[in-house]
């Protein structure tokens, strides 16, 4: 185009939220889960969810309409991500907590990991269309109270818990950078070099869009991620079958559960 993106970001999409698709009005609090075994898995947990059809994946919402918790997924992707955080924000949605997958590119990270995300570099296209990126270093980042919050229960909730039968299996939690890509399958050795450099010990493809439409429109985000595999090395080493990564993803679902009650109660 002859103009850049983001020279028209205070104009109104033609194509409102949602577009002509119809979905119920949410409570405040809600859950972007970007992975369908999360999905089911968080299904699980709560209690008696509605269940809609909502473009192609799936909201739940629990019995309380208007009060309780939402939980959208699975997606992939920064464009299709914006486009469900953008709809959940237009029925109501006012603090969204994220969970993903990423992949390794320090060596300070291993499968099982969890990362707090503290900002993401933006390498995909579907930020410019909310925020002029500064051409040096184009991070976005998490709303630092919910980020800071979330980080609080997390210690209280699964790093104190006193159970010596799950000493071992309690994932690590770290506050970290990430890239955000488009092009999973273009991870060259080089750019994994280049975005380590720049600070990102991890991989994925969502949370920098995310965080630029959730600042776009003035929303409370912060995302964690459990570490799935790594490219930080030559060989890609992946870990999606081993069993230190479905506890921590378990732990991860659990305890995002756990803080949205605490959310809905205090606000």
């Amino acid at each position: 185009m002859s103009s850049p993106t983001w020279s028209d970001l205070n104009s109104e999409s033609i194509v409102p939220p949602l577009g002509t698709r119809r979905a119920p009005d949410l409570g405040p609090v809600a859950v972007m889960v970007s992975c369908k075994p999360d999905v089911d898995w968080m299904k699980k947990q709560m209690t008696d969810p509605r269940v809609f059809p909502f473009f192609n994946n799936t909201l739940m919402t629990t019995p309380k309409t208007n009060k309780g918790l939402s939980v959208a997924g699975p997606y992939m992707g920064a464009p299709y991500a914006a486009m469900i955080l953008e709809s959940i924000i237009a029925r109501g949605a006012e603090q969204i907590l994220v969970l993903g997958w990423c992949g390794a590119t320090d060596d300070c990270l291993t499968v099982g990991d969890v990362v707090l995300v503290e900002g993401a570099i933006v390498d995909e296209g579907t930020s410019c269309n909310y925020t002029r990126l500064p051409p040096d270093l184009p991070i976005v980042r998490p709303d630092p109270g919910l980020t800071d919050r979330f980080e609080a229960h997390w210690r209280k909730a699964v790093e104190t818990r006193d159970d010596p039968d799950q000493a071992g299996s309690r994932p690590t939690l770290s506050r970290q950078t990430i890239w955000t890509t488009d092009a999973i399958y273009r991870e060259t050795p080089k750019k994994v070099a280049y975005f380590r450099q720049l600070g990102a010990a991890a991989v994925e493809m969502e949370c920098s869009a995310l965080f630029s439409v959730a600042k776009f429109r003035k929303k409370k985000i912060a995302a964690i991620l459990v570490v799935s595999d790594s490219v930080a090395a030559a060989d890609w080493k992946p870990g999606f079958r081993k069993k230190v990564f479905k506890q921590s993803r378990q732990t991860a679902v659990k305890t995002l559960l756990t803080f949205t009650k605490q959310m809905e109660q205090h606000g």
